[in-house]
């Protein structure tokens, strides 16, 4: 992911959907059900709408809807940070394009009394190139190092990176027509970072027709855009804000959609 990040929005209803802590099971992959527990009890902090246990899968497609790989979302935790107990948000995707294997890994280490990030892991490998990346942020000194020698000061106490972002714009009230600028990852070269929610949307995904939130996503990142990308999420309109369907910018295959295929979540709709 290149930023890259079910009850109520489900036009079709079925049984295993009528609740977001049920585990959706697609083609008998993921049998398992999660007894409900709120987003609290998960050890989140309170607010938050999601939590330790969250997992959420993919399959990727390019824009002319040829099938080249999968991804998954989830959150393990709470660990050990320094001082800190942090969620800690995992990405990996896997995609196979022209008979050439490539893989995207990341990792943030996220302080949820805090609401910023306190470490991030990158690795990536497609057939053109191989990038590793490996940063320690220190929110309370405004300052970040990296694995590789590098450092810089942070603008911010709450400090982003590009993995946690997408955790954080569930967050946000996603009323149609609102407009939000963030100065939060903490590179600064990478602020300011605009979010747009555009409208509600129904869109088909392999678990029916979702009701969701467009929100389109403004970054700045030199290592795969020439300039600003954009990249665009479909929310499910719900208090969980699942990231249901993702388009993004992939090296070399250029843009990738995310849609989502199962679902494991802490978050409870009432």
């Amino acid at each position: 992911m290149h930023f890259i990040p079910l009850s109520g929005f489900i036009v079709r209803r079925s049984a295993p959907l009528a609740r977001c802590a049920a585990r959706v099971t697609l083609f008998g992959l993921f049998p398992l059900v999660l007894a409900g527990f709120t987003a609290g009890q998960a050890g989140t902090g309170s607010g938050l709408p999601f939590g330790s246990g969250e997992r959420l899968d993919y399959q990727v497609t390019l824009a002319n809807g040829n099938r080249v790989g999968t991804a998954t979302m989830w959150v393990e935790g709470p660990v050990d940070v320094r001082s800190s107990r942090a969620l800690l948000f995992r990405f990996d995707s896997r995609i196979r394009y022209m008979l050439v294997p490539g893989r995207s890994i990341s990792s943030s280490w996220f302080d949820p009394v805090r609401r910023a990030s306190l470490r991030f892991m990158k690795h990536e490998r497609n057939p053109l190139s191989r990038h590793d990346e490996s940063f320690e942020l220190y929110p309370d000194e405004k300052r970040w190092k990296s694995a590789a020698g590098d450092s810089g000061g942070s603008p911010t106490a709450e400090p982003l990176d590009e993995l946690s972002f997408m955790y954080f714009i569930r967050t946000l009230a996603l009323t149609p027509g609102a407009v939000y600028s963030f100065d939060r990852h903490f590179d600064v070269a990478r602020n300011p970072i605009r979010v747009t929610v555009v409208r509600r949307e129904v869109i088909p995904t392999p678990l029916g027709e979702l009701h969701v939130v467009r929100v389109e996503m403004r970054v700045r990142d030199p290592q795969h855009y020439e300039g600003e990308g954009i990249i665009r999420i479909h929310l499910s309109d719900d208090a969980c804000k699942l990231p249901v369907r993702i388009e993004s910018t992939m090296p070399v295959i250029g843009t990738a959609v995310l849609t989502i295929t199962g679902v494991q979540s802490p978050c409870q709709i009432r």
